[in-house]
């Protein structure tokens, strides 16, 4: 082969970026909620391809925009299974209200996640008010971290006339850098035991905290207490001034940053 050219090839593939699609897997296993229709059951809650109210379309899109390929889980999770995945999301567990035989975290899907995550796994586990989420089986994952969602109710928002009930307060500027006005309505609060955990904003009172960060191996969990960025809240419809819309995008950004970092 030409020596010019063979030296070519070699400045090029130093100086030429070589861009991998990231992978995003949404849980679809411990959050497996359906309703019937004339055709037999429909899933629906959190899903990327539901583009109604509930679903995680928009926050796809931005996942997409970012460079990364969606894809969903429908089974327990595995060092195996997630081997390719960068992101992992969990979204309000089951309760046996919202499906009759739910599929609850198990200490064998704890370790599992736990070590996917300690070899550089990014999580995402979100809760909601302890009313509408199995909070026990889930707390055993989030205690891996050193994390745990209370079994409370904050931020509760009674009518359209206080959404100021819904706001939040930062503490932690490194996510959502531009502080847009939030609105997390009827939350769980999060306590930290974790040295490398850290608050991410509090309830609107200032008095507890509704999203953390920590650090666990060489992996990073994001965990906060309502499934917040689904469509209904993330479609430009809320009040003008709240910006939940710009938060998705900067928590997928942030999200993307912690990959291999």
């Amino acid at each position: 082969m030409n020596r010019f050219f063979v030296c070519t090839l070699i400045i090029l593939s130093k100086i030429t970026p070589v861009t991998y699609a990231q992978t995003v897997m949404l849980d679809c296993y411990f959050n497996h909620e359906t309703y019937k229709t004339s055709h037999g059951t429909e899933r629906f809650h959190y899903l990327w391809s539901d583009e109604r109210d509930s679903g995680f379309s928009i926050w796809g899109d931005i996942f997409k925009a970012n460079g990364f390929k969606l894809d969903t889980l429908d089974k327990a999770p595995s060092v195996s299974n997630l081997k390719n995945s960068n992101v992992y999301i969990i979204v309000d567990p089951d309760t046996k209200k919202e499906t009759a035989n739910p599929n609850y975290i198990k200490a064998e899907d704890v370790e599992q996640i736990a070590a996917w995550v300690k070899a550089g796994g990014i999580l995402v586990i979100m809760a909601n008010d302890s009313a509408n989420v199995e909070l026990p089986h889930f707390n055993n994952l989030a205690a891996k971290f050193g994390l745990h969602f209370n079994n409370d109710l904050q931020n509760h928002v009674v009518d359209d006339k206080h959404f100021k009930d819904g706001e939040v307060i930062y503490v932690d500027n490194d996510i959502f850098r531009s502080k847009p006005t939030l609105f997390l309505k009827d939350v769980c609060s999060i306590s930290i035991n974790n040295p490398e955990g850290k608050p991410v904003f509090k309830s609107a009172d200032g008095a507890v905290v509704i999203a953390a960060t920590a650090k666990y191996g060489k992996g990073t969990v994001f965990a906060v207490g309502d499934p917040w960025l689904y469509n209904e809240y993330v479609n430009g419809r809320l009040p003008a001034g709240y910006h939940n819309d710009v938060a998705a995008k900067e928590l997928t950004a942030w999200l993307k940053e912690q990959i291999k970092k």
